[in-house]
């Protein structure tokens, strides 16, 4: 599947999804296109409960008033189940979605398919208008963009309308 460009409508996707708040878990189905007027980070990541997500993860959620403060949403998506989602969540204390690409369409759909049968740690950031205006694609490693950068580029967007269309595929 060829890269997504910047400036170019996101593919859409529904997918099942759980969110943990205060403990209780919310299962739904998330869907890109009902996020329309407002941004979206989709913040793909390899699996539950390894070192490098939690830590990542972890981050976002340490950082997520910063993103609300912005108008974003955090979805992360990996390939595990809701209910593996929902125990991870739980467990490390994460209140924004996580939704179970347990197919493997949406990473693919991306163009972060691993071998095919992983994901490759990325960042999606998709406009109000449901426009792809930034992402970092991780080639291989455990580093991940931080929340800080990811808001850098949210402001960038608010700010002018775009994220400058960038394209950030650094080796990690």
């Amino acid at each position: 599947m060829p890269a997504l460009e910047i400036g170019r409508p996101a593919p859409d996707f529904t997918l099942p999804g759980v969110t943990v708040v205060d403990g209780h878990a919310q299962h739904r189905h998330f869907s890109l296109r009902d996020m329309r007027g407002a941004p979206v980070v989709l913040a793909f990541y390899p699996a539950d409960n390894s070192a490098a997500c939690t830590a990542q993860l972890c981050s976002y959620q340490s950082e997520l008033a910063g993103f609300e403060a912005l108008g974003a949403q955090v979805w992360g998506i990996s390939r595990q189940d809701a209910t593996s989602h929902e125990s991870f969540a739980a467990r490390q204390g994460l209140s924004f979605p996580l939704l179970a690409d347990e197919k493997g369409d949406v990473v693919e759909q991306y163009g972060v398919n691993m071998f095919g049968i992983g994901t490759r740690r990325s960042i999606f950031l998709i406009d109000a208008d449901g426009v792809l205006r930034w992402k970092h694609v991780a080639l291989v490693g455990v580093r991940f963009q931080s929340a800080a950068r990811i808001q850098e580029q949210l402001r960038m967007l608010d700010a002018r309308g775009d994220a400058g269309a960038v394209r950030d595929d650094a080796a990690s």
